[in-house]
């Protein structure tokens, strides 16, 4: 029997899969969910939103997915890993992924004409809104960058005919500000900062209560959650880590709560485990 069934869960609940039913929706991931579902609506191009690692991006790309899907009136696709080896192969991604049909032979002018053809036709006559959304987008080449930009100067009078949502980490702020004419296109732009120490509760309770738990009873006490924020600095992946880790010890320590001595015991073995790790590689390094 799984552990979480042990302890009254129906599903896992500190997963760090990117499930959008497990987004706790602290005030940062709903203003930037919020708004660029405003954005998109509107047709105003392009969106940025970037965050640290272990922020949340993933799982909000996820929820955002699951919000365009109870939509008629949207087209679109999620790339998860843009690392595309030049310009020709990210506009054949489009165009399969968006079920275009081209010569095999198409050169990149004439991609970009059939792109710009769909785009139109879609946009345009059928009144859709055709969204790209690129999860970890740090990784974008300057290439693949390149033929967005060229992309969002697809339009009409009245709005934009390409919709793009990045999602990255900080340094793909970096990467677009030495891109000027792509920079000004930004319509809307946010970062995503870790949670409080209220939204680490609410987010530990959220999960719990989402995961099938319903017990009266606080499985994590306040004092474990002080340690918990204080250690994970309100990062939610971390914070998930740590969670895991600590209903595993509770059913191998028969315990009923999770209180602050035993999150401890699990922040000095990993500490410990750390150093260790550590101390091999400099070890290696010193051979």
């Amino acid at each position: 029997m799984s552990y979480y069934k042990v302890l009254g869960f129906e599903r896992e609940p500190f997963s760090t899969s990117p499930d959008p039913a497990f987004l706790y929706l602290a005030n940062d991931h709903q203003t930037a969910l919020i708004n660029t579902i405003i954005e998109l609506r509107l047709r105003r191009g392009l969106s940025v939103i970037l965050g640290d690692v272990g922020t949340g991006k993933t799982t909000l790309s996820r929820k955002l997915v699951q919000e365009l899907s109870d939509r008629d009136d949207f087209i679109f696709n999620i790339v998860l890993d843009p690392s595309f080896e030049n310009e020709k192969s990210f506009l054949e991604y489009l165009a399969r992924n968006y079920d275009i049909s081209y010569p095999a032979d198409a050169n990149v002018m004439v991609l970009k004409e059939t792109l710009e053809k769909f785009l139109f036709q879609k946009g345009a006559v059928e009144n859709k809104i055709v969204v790209l959304i690129v999860d970890e987008a740090q990784k974008l080449s300057g290439n693949s960058l390149e033929a967005m930009r060229i992309l969002l100067n697809y339009e009409t009078n009245e709005f934009k005919l390409f919709q793009l949502v990045l999602l990255g980490q900080l340094e793909l702020h970096t990467k677009i500000m030495n891109m000027p004419n792509f920079f000004d296109r930004i319509s809307f732009k946010y970062t995503l900062n870790p949670l409080s120490r209220e939204e680490t509760k609410e987010m530990i309770e959220f999960r719990i209560r989402t995961a099938g738990y319903k017990s009266n009873m606080h499985l994590f006490l306040g004092e474990a959650v002080d340690e918990i924020y204080s250690y994970t600095k309100g990062y939610p992946r971390r914070i998930m880590m740590l969670c895991h880790a600590a209903l595993k010890d509770l059913i191998m320590k028969k315990k009923m709560v999770v209180d602050a001595r035993l999150v401890g015991e699990i922040i000095k073995s990993e500490v410990k485990s750390g150093w260790e790790v550590l101390n091999h590689q400099l070890q290696k390094e010193n051979y």
